[in-house]
């Protein structure tokens, strides 16, 4: 009988828990980390390629995008074919051409904790975000 009860109260906490939003259990939906990471800022004219000499970082945001930051503080934002492959634990492999990240590159993916291939995605465009203006100093 006891087993029975404890056996119920465990599928009532198990249904509660699968009521809270993924979001609010895990962390936030790679749409609404990539909003976070752009707020405030303003999407310029898409540009086919970056020069690697500008990229300071790059960042995966899960089955999204990538997110490189420029020297500058420009975010530029590339929404690859296969972006579902996309997961923030791989490792970027590109063999740039010319200096630059460019929309026709092929990168491949690298899982972190085994160090086996995950698979590959094509670059699109790059989406440049730069840093908002600072408001004037008051006085």
């Amino acid at each position: 009988m006891r087993s029975i009860q404890c056996l119920t109260a465990l599928v009532a906490v198990a249904a509660i828990g699968s009521a809270v939003p993924l979001q609010a259990r895990d962390h936030l939906t790679g749409e609404a980390k990539l909003a976070k990471i752009l707020d405030g800022r303003t999407a310029g004219k898409p540009v086919d390629c970056v020069p690697i000499t500008q990229i300071r970082s790059t960042e995966i945001i899960d089955r999204t995008a990538i997110v490189y930051t420029g020297s500058n503080g420009t975010l530029y934002v590339n929404r690859p074919s296969g972006a579902n492959f996309l997961d923030d634990d791989d490792i970027l492999v590109s063999e740039p051409y010319n200096g630059q990240a460019c929309r026709i590159d092929i990168i491949r993916l690298i899982d972190r904790g085994s160090r086996m291939p995950s698979g590959s995605i094509g670059l699109n465009d790059f989406t440049p975000y730069p840093r908002p203006p600072k408001p004037p100093k008051a006085g």
